[in-house]
């Protein structure tokens, strides 16, 4: 089960209960809750069904702050890890003193470690938490139990010498740059005094294909589209002469691509189509006629490997019938696994043969990675063009030995790899995302360990010594460094703005600075001197700018930057002509003018809750006034700075309009016909805070109120307020005290979560609310009546209606913590709430409908109202939908799934494909980015998105603003700007009907939110079979 940020600690919260209880006291449903939890982690994604069901049965939750030693090297070990969240520092000695230890490499998500227990030798190393980390923790005796009953599945999940570990040669490895043409010897350095583990080899001649042996699935696929060709465009498939030489049966490249765009709705470019037959070429399914590995949308010839015989068969009509039936199939998989060999085949090519094209896919990808999250876009983009991919078919196989000279940087895309030390063995394991041979490089030192693949078919980026020195020569040659009081104050890096045109035609190459880091009053100085006052800002002078003003919340609050901007306003240069001081002056003014107009734009509403940019604003308009009547260039800025005053400051002095009173914040049957407004701090909400009696008091405060002045109110009501606290507490008794810091908490409750009051001694006290169950019958009387087609179009209006009010500012107060800035993040906590609301809906409707006819219709409504969602572009729906599905309860339901027409089944398979969280969930990235605006994204990706660059990166280096880390959120931000950037308009057919009964339901839904009690329903609906 995927959730929301919003609820994220109540789901967290339950299975770490279930953990907690002794194995014996585990139920089913305890089981299925872990299970749920266990399988979206990267360490257990491989372990069979039944074995992860055993370690939900035996498994301990661990939880450890900063710089907790967990075990000592040479300690006996007595449990075996795997990390959940957090990472780990693997540090090893070559003396009995755990001072003199060396951190080796970090062990972050989904690594597990510590199979020494098997046989009770001591620890190879010393582990320490890196930062506060959550473990799985399972005791020695149940490790050797699972061992001994399921050594096949284990075999090849663990660390050698447990698991299978095969000495492979490294012939697989991609050449070096300087060696791809000619035939170069792979060497081991002689700085190794070690006997090598591998021996050198030397290549033959190019192999016909990539892989050695075509899989079963693009053996069968190639067949279908081949046999598909042959009966739909014959003609494609012929002998062809090019150059008084003849070509026995091929197809063209580009003949192929445009085929391939007719056949289905999945492929939406060229691109994509040459990704899909990359895929057959690089298994040898087809083949370029001069056996070259990439294939190419030009007049090039290819053959499929059926027709490399002379007598190949051509497709009976029985054949022709199943290719039919199968290739709609077919093309879903090969539209899912042919971004990825692409990406190989771009990587593949020497870089001097990069395109443009090529250069920003790479690029794109190399955004996800997190080895490289702390890297400036800069050094990412000159990455692109230098990585080289390497990959190796076998387990065991050694990329590099300890002792050996560094002579290249790794980053692991696909697979997992063994980091070994002799005499200590394997000392931790290393998974996607992860790097490792920088060390060397850096210290110019000798690799300090071996890395072994732990796994076939790993696949890896690397970044030679060479290029890895002359991108940080070139970033340093590159940057200029403002210093005051031998202080940095400002970094700039000088990049490449493409060519501009001369005044006497001559197109030259033109170089811009970009901000790295500075202080504050210098970035905004920097800002305010290198903007051009253009009649019109071009796009990107206007992103540069708006980064600063969407981001300097962070490091500049209006209380500091509004009088920065009113002293930049009224500075006057100290040298210079009177004329060149005049000159001077206006242009500062016309700046700051600018700068101030695109702030309050972006601001809107939001600032009539800010005393201090109110008062500014309004001292700020009165200077601009009485300039303008000696300085008559300031007039055509005037009107609008005069529109935008009167805006802000009129509207809350209305009485009407002073705040809104929320009679309940959830609560949509009385907007009927208004439009839905924003939330704001201002407005009050009357609320209902529960006592441990169950009685409640209902306040009045604002929304954006914090916890102390929600006890204040409480207190008011109740007579005393003396050691109360504050609890959220989730349907499924899960409770949280809530900090006095912690503001808008009203909105951050789980679906149906509510707030307590209570002494602090009562707190052990504290259970639901009856009423906090959720329903006890189904709706499915009341909306199987109803189209699927209007389900969803009255779904998207209302998920429109909440991701409008969502303002862009909500998403930087959330991802740094609202507390921070005494915001509230109302609309956004509201939108991801729905997300939620809507996976539990789905999940509530089947769990409740016990006749099993009827839960197969339910099944094929909801995946018709998630393909009608998809077609209005309403992803956060489509995959609350999707997920709601894929959660425990639903999947588990084998006896529903089976009388699922299999028309249905494809549609669904093809919806989980676009779900696939692998590669950053670029099946769903690859989606949205052929999509035009109006579109409803999913939004805890992006908050994802967000949260991946905040934690990866600091927000000050060296006391400096890490600007580059503002623009990488900022760009995030302007996703949902250019989501919105046109409006959603209904469909008029649909929306002239009357469908109030629709618009009531989808907008109260009522759900069951505790994933304990569906599975208990969905166990009792089809109990476990034997």
């Amino acid at each position: 089960m995927v959730a929301a940020h919003t609820s994220h600690s109540s789901s967290s919260g339950e299975w770490i209960a279930c953990l907690d209880k002794r194995p014996l006291e585990r139920s089913s449903e305890d089981v299925d809750i872990i299970f749920t939890r266990l399988k979206e982690v990267k360490a257990f994604e491989k372990f069979h069904p039944n074995l992860l069901q055993q370690i939900c049965l035996c498994g301990y939750y661990e939880n450890l702050e900063k710089g907790i030693t967990l075990f000592r090297q040479g300690d006996i070990g007595t449990n075996w890890y795997a990390v959940l969240t957090g990472s780990l520092d693997v540090k090893v000695s070559d003396t009995s003193n755990h001072q003199d230890a060396v951190t080796i490499c970090t062990l972050g998500i989904g690594t597990a470690f510590g199979e020494s227990i098997l046989d009770n030798t001591p620890r190879h190393a010393t582990i320490v938490t890196r930062e506060y980390s959550e473990l799985l923790r399972i005791e020695q005796k149940d490790f050797k139990a699972l061992w001994e009953k399921y050594r096949q599945y284990m075999s090849g999940l663990l660390t050698p010498p447990y698991g299978v570990m095969e000495t492979g040669s490294n012939n697989d490895r991609m050449p070096d740059k300087d060696s791809m043409s000619s035939g170069a010897l792979c060497q081991v350095s002689k700085n190794c005094s070690k006997t090598p583990l591998i021996e050198p080899h030397i290549p033959h001649r190019p192999t016909k294909t990539i892989t050695q042996v075509p899989s079963e699935k693009i053996l069968r696929a190639g067949k279908i589209l081949r046999n598909t060709i042959l009966s739909r465009a014959p003609h494609m498939i012929r002998d062809r002469k090019y150059h008084l030489k003849t070509y026995r049966q091929c197809c063209v490249g580009t003949e192929l691509v445009d085929w391939m765009m007719q056949q289905s709705t999945c492929v939406h470019s060229r691109t994509q189509a040459v990704g899909m037959w990359q895929v057959l070429l690089e298994e040898g399914v087809l083949n370029h006629v001069d056996q070259e590995h990439h294939f190419q949308d030009k007049y090039l010839f290819y053959r499929f490997l059926d027709d490399e015989r002379e007598d190949a068969p051509l497709p009976t009509e029985e054949e022709k019938k199943e290719c039919d039936e199968e290739l709609q199939d077919t093309m879903l998989l090969l539209s899912q696994i042919g971004p990825d060999a692409h990406m190989r085949m771009i990587l593949r090519k020497p870089p001097g043969q990069r395109t443009v094209d090529d250069l920003e896919i790479i690029y794109e990808e190399l955004l996800h990675i997190k080895a490289l999250s702390h890297l400036s876009t800069t050094v990412k983009r000159e990455l692109a063009g230098v990585l080289i991919f390497e990959s190796h078919p076998k387990a065991g196989t050694v990329l590099f030995n300890q002792g050996e000279e560094g002579t290249s940087w790794y980053i692991i895309l696909k697979g997992s790899v063994n980091v070994v030390i002799y005499g200590k063995g394997v000392v931790c394991t290393l998974h996607e995302g992860d790097d490792f041979g920088k060390l060397a490089l850096v210290n110019d030192a000798p690799r300090a360990a071996s890395i072994v693949l732990r796994e076939d078919n790993c696949h890896f980026l690397r970044v030679d010594k060479e290029d890895f020195n002359r991108i940080l020569r070139d970033v340093e040659a590159n940057t200029v460094r403002l210093k005051e009081h031998d202080q940095d104050v400002l970094v700039l890096e000088k990049i490449p703005a493409g060519n501009r045109v001369s005044n006497q035609g001559n197109s030259q190459p033109q170089h811009k600075y970009i901000v790295m880091s500075g202080t504050p009053e210098k970035i905004l100085e920097h800002f305010l001197e290198t903007m051009r006052l253009e009649a019109t800002l071009n796009e990107a002078t206007d992103s540069v700018l708006n980064d600063f003003i969407m981001m300097h919340c962070v490091f500049m609050p209006n209380s500091q930057l509004c009088p920065a901007l009113m002293a930049h306003y009224h500075a006057q240069p100290s040298q210079g002509t009177e004329q060149e001081k005049m000159d001077y002056a206006l242009n500062n003014k016309r700046r700051v003018i600018r700068l101030v107009l695109q702030w309050a734009a972006l601001y809107g509403d939001l600032l009539q809750e800010d005393e201090a940019a109110m008062a500014f604003l309004e001292e700020f308009y009165v200077s601009v006034s009485d300039d303008t009547r000696m300085i008559a260039a300031l007039k055509e800025q005037l009107p609008e700075l005069e529109k935008i005053v009167k805006q802000v400051s009129e509207e809350p002095k209305a009485p009407q309009k002073k705040h809104k009173v929320l009679l309940q914040l959830f609560n949509t049957s009385d907007d009927r016909a208004q439009k839905r407004q924003p939330i704001r701090g201002s407005d009050e909400v009357l609320f209902k805070v529960y006592c441990i009696d169950q009685t409640y008091t209902t306040i009045r405060v604002p929304v954006s109120s914090s916890v102390k002045e929600v006890i204040s109110a409480v207190a008011d009501k109740l007579g005393s307020g003396e050691g109360l606290i504050i609890v959220k507490m989730s349907s499924g008794g899960e409770k949280v005290v809530l900090k006095p810091h912690d503001v808008s908490v009203f909105t951050t409750l789980s679906v149906n979560g509510r707030l307590f009051a209570c002494p602090r001694d009562q707190f052990d006290s504290l259970a639901p609310l009856p009423e906090q169950e959720g329903p006890s019958a189904g709706t499915v009387g009341t909306f199987e009546l109803m189209s699927s087609k209007d389900l969803a179009h009255q779904m998207t209006i209302y998920d429109w209606e909440l991701f409008n009010c969502v303002h862009e500012l909500e998403l930087i107060y959330h991802t740094f913590g609202r507390h921070n800035f005494k915001k509230t993040t109302a609309n956004l906590d509201l939108f991801l709430r729905r997300f939620n609301e809507i996976q539990f809906w789905v999940v509530t409707e089947i769990c409740l409908c016990s006749q099993l006819s009827k839960r197969v219709q339910l099944l094929k409504k909801y995946i018709k109202i998630a393909a009608h969602c998809k077609e209005y572009k309403n992803l956060n729906s489509f995959f609350a939908i999707i997920m709601g599905l894929s959660n425990v309860a639903v999947s588990r339901l084998s006896l529903t799934w089976e009388k699922l027409p299999s028309k249905f089944k494809k549609i669904y398979a093809e919806f989980e494909s676009l779900m696939d969280p692998s590669r950053n969930h670029r099946a769903y990235r690859l989606t949205v980015a052929k999509l035009d605006p109006p579109i409803i994204p999913f939004m805890p990706l992006l908050i994802k998105d967000m949260t991946f660059t905040h934690e990866g990166n600091k927000t000050f280096t060296d006391n400096l603003v890490n600007f580059e880390k503002m623009r990488m959120i900022a760009n995030t931000v302007r996703t949902v700007k250019f989501c919105r950037s046109q409006s959603f308009n209904p469909d008029a057919a649909l929306t002239n009907k009357n469908h109030q009964d629709v618009r009531s339901y989808v907008r109260q839904l009522n759900v069951i939110d505790n994933q304990r009690t569906l599975s208990q329903m969905s166990h009792r609906l089809e109990p476990r079979r034997a």
